[in-house]
């Protein structure tokens, strides 16, 4: 391994490896030469259906953009961190849905796509509008119901927006016929984008997801469905609500990829390689992203009753996608230990900060509730108030 001949080149042979300390190792791998690119293996492969080529399972990984990837891995992990102790504090009214644990699939598959490319999603969201362009103090602002927020205040966890991103969507599968008509708008302006229509294992068997999977087919639309199978809707096990788990096979006769969502090469692989495929215009394909997620399915699930904290704790200790990322940087001298160090340093700071600019930035003013009911303001219409007898200005 890398590691050691590091650790051999300064301590000695290799089965002196044995008896180094962790801070002997630490200080090596810290100050030696960086390299500016490294070829890493995609140890877990790929399944497919009704395909016949996956993507390599050897991928190209530059020192800047691990670094990149790295800092918004963490960056999401402490905003959650931040979002999970607002609610505690009972500074956000309620649902509240969190992504810790599942970093590696939002910024995995943003890494492969255009800005112009379009993104809707569950109520699991503040990762998604994240990468999407919306500041941590955007989403943290939105939270806990303030001016800065990206809905200004008025959407909270669930019903969070950006540029090129959809929602947030409360209902359950709902997003997926929506991402389907994003992806129909795309193929009628004739421009070579897709829409990513993201949705759990526990929407996977709505009714509405085979209607969108249907017409999606039929009329070829760019549109990739993607599961991200953390392995429970709500508190109910896959084996336990699905007879098929294999959610990638799930669209039949529409082409599928099964991807390690632990890995953020994998899954940047597997979306660079679908991306290609949908712009080339030979129609929808299902993703299905194995994940996991640390808290229970909401803030007010413990997460505890369904499976137990060893389960949580052994995940957490084989599968983290930030530890395990990390330690490939390290591996193929792409980073140092002090260089990561100090971007986890980095991303406590700019959360801390964006936290306490959101917890001091102002409410919406009442007359915020009548707005954004029309895209555009419309003459002569009213908004009607709490009564009968108040009305207010359609405005935009």
């Amino acid at each position: 391994m890398l590691l050691r001949s590091v650790v051999a080149a300064a301590f000695g042979p290799l089965r002196s490896c044995r008896l180094l300390a962790k801070t002997d190792v630490a200080k090596v791998l810290s100050t030696r030469n960086v390299s500016t690119e490294a070829e890493i293996e995609i140890k877990i492969p790929y399944k497919l259906h009704r395909l016949e080529h996956p993507p390599s399972s050897k991928v190209k990984l530059t020192r800047d953009d691990g670094l990149k990837f790295y800092r918004q891995m963490q960056l999401i992990r402490r905003m959650e961190t931040a979002a999970a102790n607002l609610y505690k504090e009972k500074a956000i009214r309620g649902f509240c849905h969190l992504y810790t644990g599942q970093e590696a699939c939002c910024v995995g598959m943003s890494a492969a796509l255009r800005p112009e490319d379009a993104v809707i999603t569950s109520y699991r969201a503040h990762a998604w509008v994240y990468m999407k362009g919306i500041s941590v103090f955007g989403v943290l602002a939105e939270l806990v119901g303030r001016m800065g927020g990206c809905s200004k205040g008025k959407g909270g966890s669930m019903h969070m927006y950006g540029p090129h991103f959809y929602g947030g969507n409360g209902i359950v599968g709902a997003q997926v016929p929506l991402g389907a008509g994003i992806a129909f708008a795309m193929k009628y302006r004739g421009n070579d984008n897709f829409c990513v229509t993201i949705y759990g294992d526990g929407a996977a068997n709505q009714g509405q997801l085979f209607e969108a999977f249907n017409i999606s087919k039929l009329w070829d639309l760019p549109a990739l469905f993607v599961c991200e199978n953390n392995g429970f809707g709500m508190g109910t096990s896959t084996e336990r609500s699905s007879a098929n788990t294999d959610y990638y096979t799930r669209g039949d006769y529409i082409p599928g990829i099964w991807v390690d969502g632990m890995n953020v090469l994998a899954v940047r692989a597997a979306t660079e390689w679908a991306a290609e495929f949908l712009r080339a215009g030979k129609g929808p394909l299902v993703m299905e992203c194995a994940t996991y997620r640390y808290h229970g399915h909401s803030m007010s699930d413990p997460g505890t009753s369904y499976r137990t904290r060893e389960q949580i704790q052994e995940v957490r200790a084989k599968r983290d996608p930030i530890t395990h990322f990390r330690d490939d940087l390290i591996e193929h001298d792409l980073a140092t230990v002090e260089e990561l160090k100090a971007i986890d340093i980095e991303c406590k700071k700019e959360v801390d900060e964006a936290l306490a600019k959101a917890k001091a930035d102002q409410e919406p003013p009442l007359g915020e509730i009548y707005t954004h009911i029309y895209s555009q303001g419309v003459p002569g219409v009213q908004i009607r108030g709490c009564d009968a007898f108040t009305y207010y200005p359609s405005t935009p």
